[in-house]
């Protein structure tokens, strides 16, 4: 009876383990290349954060953080140094992770990390990244140069084109065709859910979007706003996919060679990170490329 105890306690902890691992939404990029989005699902962190962040700048408790990194490098077969990622600010700065970044320590990474919002690297067994909660996670692939990018295209990035300029740069530094690409938009805010304010739109309008195609005034139902307070009873709505789809396509990429995930974080914030349904104080999806 001792026997079958200590072995009842033993798969409760295999079990146990099993419930820790993060949970992955996986897309197919071809042969030789890992693409993936954490879900809110597998990790350590607790309330807001639950389960799986591996995001520093979010709020989140480091020792969380540092069992959930742990978690996904062991799924990922990879040490910890080869799990990079940026800390975002909204810009369009991109860093290229190469074999003379990996000597540096740590201090020089967060130092090469800072302020960067798309990553890219040509190494094999290397996991690079960004960080969203409604902003739009972006993946690019080249087959040919087996080169792999990751570009976070927030309202502010996308208006600056991080999609377009980053697919520049890929073409620069690596010799990239951008008819080679293959192309991931990852989970983040849709048309529907993402209602802004007149100065955002006219941002966009300003940048010369086509507002016509990305944008559309929505009923403001949350609020309860009618036309007789004098308060507006329709919103802008802006289509973020959209954009950096559009992008992307201006940028050269094939229409056939994007594809896009279709899942709002804010309608599903159940298992995907939403800053708008959760508040910044909640925890971040990671979306990541590596080459094998």
């Amino acid at each position: 009876m001792k026997s079958e105890e200590r072995f009842a306690l033993s798969r409760k902890e295999q079990e146990a383990m099993l419930t820790m691992m993060p949970q992955l939404l996986k897309y197919d990029l071809g042969t030789g290349v890992m693409a993936f989005s954490t879900t809110r699902h597998g990790g350590a962190s607790i309330g807001n954060y639950a389960d799986f962040n591996i995001n520093h700048y979010c709020g989140d408790d480091e020792e969380a953080i540092a069992r959930n990194k742990k978690q996904l490098c062991q799924l990922l077969q990879i040490d910890e140094r080869r799990l990079v990622y940026p800390h975002q600010t909204h810009e369009t700065k991109m860093v290229c992770v190469d074999e003379e970044f990996l000597t540096l320590n740590d201090t020089e990474r967060q130092q090469k990390l800072e302020g960067v919002d798309a990553i890219a690297t040509n190494l094999p067994g290397v996991c690079i990244g960004v960080s969203t909660a409604d902003c739009i996670p972006i993946l690019l692939y080249d087959r040919k140069q087996h080169v792999g990018a990751a570009v976070h295209a927030g309202w502010r990035g996308t208006v600056a084109r991080i999609a377009e300029q980053t697919v520049r740069r890929l073409t620069d530094v690596y010799d990239c065709e951008p008819w080679d690409l293959r192309a991931v938009i990852g989970p983040g805010i849709s048309l529907e859910s993402f209602e802004v304010g007149d100065e955002v739109w006219q941002a966009f309008a300003d940048a010369i979007f086509d507002m016509a195609a990305i944008s559309r005034l929505y009923p403001v139902v949350s609020t309860g706003y009618t036309d007789g307070d004098g308060s507006p009873s329709e919103k802008w709505h802006i289509d973020l996919p959209g954009c950096n789809r559009r992008q992307l396509l201006k940028a050269g990429l094939l229409a056939g060679n994007i594809i896009d995930s279709g899942i709002c974080t804010y309608q599903r914030y159940d298992d995907f990170f939403s800053a708008r349904r959760l508040g910044i104080r909640s925890g971040r999806i990671f979306t990541a490329i590596m080459l094998s």
